[in-house]
């Protein structure tokens, strides 16, 4: 799916977000009430997931790395693995050398652990390194950018808005995935029948509303509701519902 510009939310779309969902209380787990007061302790804590430090060719990589079938903890030690041995310097990699690297098991939360996709990944992180105009790229707009990044090989909508929002702090995107659907989900604010990436941007443009209406930045939005519905999950649906 290509990646086009984003529709402005506007404020009767900011008042209908919220139609129908009842608010709750910040003690009633995953309810905008609820959602309100992570934010704001998510505010509190810088955590947003912005990167304020790694190079454009750094969080390529890393978002590469990273997304379906793919633990945070995995993904942060392979990129610390490839970074060590010099692939996002600027340089051409060839993927073979990249695969190899990623063929390797390295010690991952006291154990060694393999990568599970190292021959796609692999070929991916060598054609995007090889690809990169970062000049270009750092002149353009958020959206232009994001539309930009998603010519990249295997860079779908979600991963080039991962990439945005990491290297540009940009508060136009959302980074949906199933942490993220699970929970609007729940909210009433994605449909029970919406599906990615077919539509990921009617599904961005509804979390982007839902995060005005209860003030909130977009960026810390997503990091909450990442983290809590990672490490909670389906439990915290159960319990809600229970609720």
């Amino acid at each position: 799916m290509p990646c086009r510009s984003l529709l402005t939310v506007s404020q009767q779309e900011k008042s209908d977000i919220l139609l129908g969902v009842a608010q709750g209380s910040d003690d009633q787990l995953l309810t905008p009430a609820y959602w309100k007061w992570r934010c704001a302790i998510g505010e509190a804590e810088g955590q947003d997931y912005v990167s304020r430090s790694s190079s454009l060719r750094e969080e390529i990589g890393f978002c590469l790395l990273g997304g379906f079938g793919i633990k945070m903890e995995i993904n942060d030690a392979f990129f610390t693995h490839l970074k060590s041995d010099g692939v996002f310097e600027g340089g051409y990699v060839t993927a073979e050398t990249i695969r190899d690297l990623l063929e390797q098991r390295i010690e991952v939360g006291g154990r060694l652990q393999k990568y599970r996709f190292p021959r796609q990944r692999a070929q991916r992180i060598s054609s995007a390194m090889a690809m990169l105009e970062v000049d270009t790229l750092s002149a353009m707009s958020d959206i232009e950018f994001r539309n930009a990044i998603c010519e990249l090989p295997g860079v779908g909508p979600k991963t080039a808005s991962w990439i945005t929002r990491n290297w540009r702090g940009a508060e136009t995107v959302a980074i949906i995935d199933i942490h993220i659907m699970r929970a609007c989900r729940y909210l009433g604010i994605f449909d029970q029948t919406a599906k990615l990436p077919r539509d990921y941007f009617e599904l961005e443009k509804r979390f982007l509303a839902f995060a005005i209406a209860i003030d909130a930045r977009p960026s810390v939005l997503d990091a909450v509701m990442w983290s809590d519905m990672r490490i909670f999950g389906s439990k915290l649906v159960n319990r809600a519902i229970a609720n």
